[in-house]
């Protein structure tokens, strides 16, 4: 018999009374090979012909339910045809529909195209709003029916949609696919969560508690369909955290002046990855802050930690309050952070004896202008820490009253800076007297009684640290630079006026050179403009001034100008009792002095000139401004670095005579008050070129040692056994302090960062005990903060692909080491690259650039010239340890979300990343299968536990689409959630691959 159309056959079988495999038999004769049933729409029709009646067709729907069994209709096409059926009065329809679900909801799949994977997707979020309207016209019933008097007619219907609903929602592959379909079809989600609403309204009044748990517990399951992949558990096992407390240590001691926001992202990405509460992650912020202040040497280190911890941190916190979820449980937070810290009472005891002061009354008070804590926690927790010191006699008998603490000066001297920068330069000095910026000519003496008294005492460092911590130090060194220019000549002028001039120049000058030393030339420099002069000062510094890391030749043109101004300077220093003032050109002066320092010593050496005549010049040179003596001994440190060991004895000596200081009663206004300041300077110059001669020279002492963290390595040892050895220390110690800081960044400076990683880690591989592991890798991660980009770059694209690639080497990838490296690999590449779109800190600029190798020549873009790591890959193709995919694809032919995204490949880490998921997909195609392959996965693994939801331009990005298909048969990864958190679920593609790799599972 010939069949017109899938009704007819329908229609012939249930007339016939055919079985259900008859059935199947038969249908397969009328329709022969080509068109598939979903096309053809086999459920929908069968169940269009069931339903036709108040009550289902039971041979029809047997005939179904076999289809659905033997596979001959899929999932997705039975989910979309149950959801076209509205007629929610038919109850025996809507149970027998109920039923069929109940086939399969559970354990959906899909085995075909990416497509057909997407279609489940949009089929069970079609089912899911199915199932919902049909539970709230059940729930309608049931209260309609109690009213009635008649409540078991809709009860029995309601338990069985929610039984299904939950049936459904219970399964994370489910949600899952939910999850998919909600990005897919915005729209429908949002028909959902109408439905949710009005369901909950229907329910709210039910009286079977049951029933009314059962619905709000789906209902709570599909609210967190969105938000499945943000959901982490916080570590409360652990109370100590030591990365949070060396990122801050290391911040407080080396970048005082770095902007804040870096800081927090950075703070935000270490509380992410190792899920720390926020009361404990602010406690241990806390707890570095006082570390840093008891450990910080006596001086400008101390006032530099003062200013951090009171005035940077509260800062710091304010940006962090924005990253949690409310401004009240952020208080809160805070406010259990100083309830945690005033339990630890030695702590507190300790930085309290060492301020002078009860450091957490300010601190608390601090914290409360900022919004941090509320009035009530104010007083709660100053009164407990009152009670606390009255049992601490030993506080109260050593604290001087005469002496300020050095919280108090510093919570004193903010205002004041802000005070100096706000003055409007159009007001006159006399109405303003802290302006930098007003007309200079008008009232010199003044402006020169307020730096006078600036250098006085600590007053230049209270100010200098106060404005580095809140970030005006650059706007105020701007103004000193601009005093400086101003004062470099004079026209008419008398001698008063002169003599004014040339203090203003040189405690400018002075100031400035102490800025640059203490805070990093970096603050000193201005925005580059176009066509704007540069002034004298930033070019000598640039030039001239020796600095940690910068080699001076003696010989470059800025220390040779004009022959005459030379020669005139040379005959003031010899023949003059004292240098003149009038109408001199302190800039010109300062550029001349080292052409003439060299004529004076030739002459000395020639013996042209004897030591008396030497130290008449000395004399003069330092006599009236200190500025001289810098810029003449800036010369000779550059000069002395060029000298062969017999020939520097003059020059040294000539440095010597410099440095001290002039008895002399015809000195300027403040000279001893320079004079320390010359000092400290000079013997920063000096460090270097003193060590490396073996010289020693007495600076006029200060009673506080101003270079306390220069030359810490030991003498006579290799420089890899004091790596080794610090590590191995701070290791035990379980933290890193501010001096192993300065050690591991002298030794990352002298051995370069392949050298510093390289030895690292292999420390780390040595480790075999979990936990010795875990806090290995705590405490590596923060000491690669200290140039975190070119690590990263070194780690990814050097030593992970080397350990990969070298069978010889994958015994070290074993547990527990090698756990500890994939999890810290993932924290560098996140933290690098949430931050290398920024600028680098002030301490990475400052370390010369030299990077390994060209990374565009080791990762090339084309496909011309295999990069190293493919030749690497394909270079023995007969070894059976060669890692080759099995279909021998073009790894670079796979599309990653990276390239969708336009993603700017010619950046270094860019194609580090994407190179190394390329290996990633290598190793997890491949035939050989060992512990680089179980590296993958704890790597993998740990991208996922660091997600960030909603973050879409993550390192996962540069994973090929390809990798999640190999990824699955992995046991530990084939979960829904895994590859959810995998794959770029913004990009069609992404979700298509997603779908695909999911409804197989």
């Amino acid at each position: 018999m010939k069949v017109v159309n899938l009704k007819q056959a329908i229609l012939q079988a249930w007339k016939e009374r055919w079985s259900d495999y008859q059935w199947a038999i038969n249908m397969k004769k009328f329709f022969p090979k080509g068109a598939t049933w979903d096309i053809l729409n086999l459920a929908e029709a069968l169940l269009e012909q069931a339903m036709i009646g108040p009550s289902p067709n039971p041979l029809i729907l047997s005939y179904l339910k076999y289809a659905i069994s033997s596979q001959m209709v899929s999932y997705s096409s039975v989910l979309t045809a149950i959801s076209k059926f509205d007629d929610f009065s038919r109850d025996l329809c809507v149970q027998a529909l109920l039923n069929i679900m109940d086939m399969f909801c559970d354990r959906l799949s899909c085995h075909g195209k990416a497509e057909e994977c997407i279609g489940l997707c949009r089929a069970l979020l079609s089912a899911l709003h199915w199932l919902l309207r049909c539970t709230a016209a059940s729930a309608e019933r049931l209260r309609e029916g109690l009213e009635a008097g008649t409540p078991a007619t809709g009860e029995k219907q309601l338990a069985m949609c929610l039984q299904r609903l939950e049936k459904t929602l219970s399964s994370t592959k489910n949600r899952a696919l939910l999850h998919i379909a909600k990005l897919e079809e915005a729209s429908s989600w949002t028909a959902i969560e109408h439905s949710l609403l009005k369901l909950g309204e229907i329910l709210a009044n039910l009286s079977n508690l049951q029933l009314r748990s059962q619905a709000e517990q789906c209902g709570t399951l599909i609210r967190s369909i969105p938000t499945m992949l943000s959901v982490h558990s916080e570590q409360l096992h652990k109370t100590g955290f030591p990365t949070v407390h060396a990122v801050i240590l290391l911040e407080g001691t080396m970048n005082l002046t770095g902007e804040t926001q870096p800081l927090v992202e950075q703070l935000v990405m270490v509380k992410r990855t190792q899920h720390i509460p926020t009361p404990l992650f602010v406690l241990e912020i806390w707890k570095a802050c006082f570390v840093g202040l008891i450990e910080s040497p006596e001086g400008t280190e101390e006032l530099k930690w003062t200013a951090f911890t009171f005035l940077k941190i509260p800062q710091v916190l304010v940006k962090l309050k924005k990253y949690s979820h409310g401004d009240k449980d952020f208080t809160e937070d805070v406010s259990s952070a100083f309830e945690f810290l005033l339990k630890l009472t030695p702590l507190l005891d300790k930085a309290d004896q060492r301020c002078n002061c009860d450091c957490t009354d300010f601190l608390v008070h601090e914290c409360s202008k900022q919004g941090l804590l509320s009035e009530a926690s104010v007083n709660n927790l100053v009164a407990k820490r009152k009670a606390d010191r009255e049992h601490a006699p030993h506080l109260k008998s050593g604290e001087n009253a005469n002496i300020q603490p050095n919280p108090s000066l510093i919570l004193r001297a903010e205002p004041t800076v802000t005070n100096i920068l706000k003055c409007s330069s159009g007001l006159n000095f006399l109405s303003c007297p802290q302006t930098m910026d007003a007309d200079h000519s008008k009232s010199p003496e003044g402006l020169l009684g307020v730096l006078g008294h600036m250098l006085s005492g600590k007053s230049l460092d209270l100010l200098l640290a106060a404005a580095a911590a809140t970030g005006k130090l650059k706007s105020f060194a701007r103004k000193f630079i601009n005093l400086n220019e101003f004062m470099t000549h004079g026209t008419e002028e008398s001698t008063k006026a002169a003599s004014v001039r040339a203090l203003l120049f040189d405690i400018s000058f002075l100031m400035l050179c102490h800025v640059a030393q203490t805070y990093g030339s970096e603050v000193i420099l201005s925005e580059s403009s176009t066509g704007a002069e540069v002034p004298f000062f930033e070019t000598w510094m640039q030039t001239c001034m020796p600095e940690e890391g910068k080699i001076l030749n003696p010989d470059h043109p800025c220390f040779w100008p004009n022959s005459t101004k030379v020669e005139s300077l040379v005959a003031l220093l010899n023949n003059s009792s004292e240098m003149k003032l009038v109408q001199m050109k302190w800039h010109e002066a300062c550029l001349s002095i080292s052409a003439a320092i060299l004529e004076i010593l030739n002459a000395w050496e020639n013996g042209v000139l004897a030591f008396e005549s030497i130290q008449k010049i000395t004399d003069n040179i330092k006599g009236k401004v200190c500025s001289l003596a810098v810029c003449a001994v800036a010369w000779l440190v550059a000069h002395v670095r060029m000298l062969g060991l017999d020939e520097r004895e003059k020059s040294l000596q000539m440095i010597r005579q410099l440095a001290g200081p002039l008895y002399s009663e015809n000195t300027l206004q403040f000279y001893n008050e320079r004079v320390v300041i010359m000092s400290s300077i000079l013997e920063h110059m000096c460090a270097d070129v003193l060590h490396q001669t073996a010289t020693q020279i007495k600076f006029p002492s200060t009673g506080v040692d101003t270079m306390p963290y220069w030359n810490l390595l030991p003498p006579k040892r290799p420089i890899k056994e004091v790596l080794t050895d610090i590590f191995a220390k701070v290791l035990e110690k379980g933290w890193v302090d501010s001096r192993s800081i300065h050690i591991f960044d002298t030794l990352l400076h002298m051995g370069g960062v392949y050298w510093f990683c390289n030895n690292l880690i292999k420390e780390l591989l040595k480790e075999t005990r979990k936990e010795h592991t875990l806090r290995a890798v705590e405490l590596l991660y923060s000491i690669f903060c200290l140039d975190m980009q070119q690590v990263t770059l070194v780690l990814l694209g050097h030593i992970l692909p080397g350990l990969l690639t070298d069978s010889s080497k994958w015994h070290s990838l074993m547990d527990p080491p090698g756990t500890a490296l994939a999890k810290l690999a993932v924290w560098c590449a996140l933290s690098s690259y949430s931050s290398h779109k920024g600028q680098a800190s002030s301490r990475q600029k400052k370390r010369h650039r030299e990077d390994i190798e060209d990374y565009t020549s080791l990762f090339p873009l084309d496909d011309v010239q295999p990069s190293k790591l493919m030749r690497l890959l394909s270079s023995n193709e007969d070894d059976a340890n060669v890692l080759s995919s099995p279909t021998d694809r073009s790894m670079r032919s796979s599309l990653s979300a990276s390239q969708l995204h336009t993603v700017n490949m010619k950046d270094p880490l860019n194609r580090v990343l994407a190179n190394l998921f390329l290996l990633i997909s290598s190793i997890l195609g491949s035939r050989t299968a060992g512990p680089h392959t179980q590296f993958v996965q704890w790597f993998m693994e740990e991208c996922v536990d660091c997600l960030e939801q909603g973050s879409r331009a993550s390192i996962l990005q540069f994973m090929p689409f390809t990798t999640v298909s190999e990824l699955v048969k992995v046991s530990a990864m084939s979960s829904p959630k895994v590859v959810l958190a995998i794959t770029d679920l913004s990009l069609p593609l992404g979700r298509q691959v997603a779908a695909k790799a999911i409804a197989a599972l």
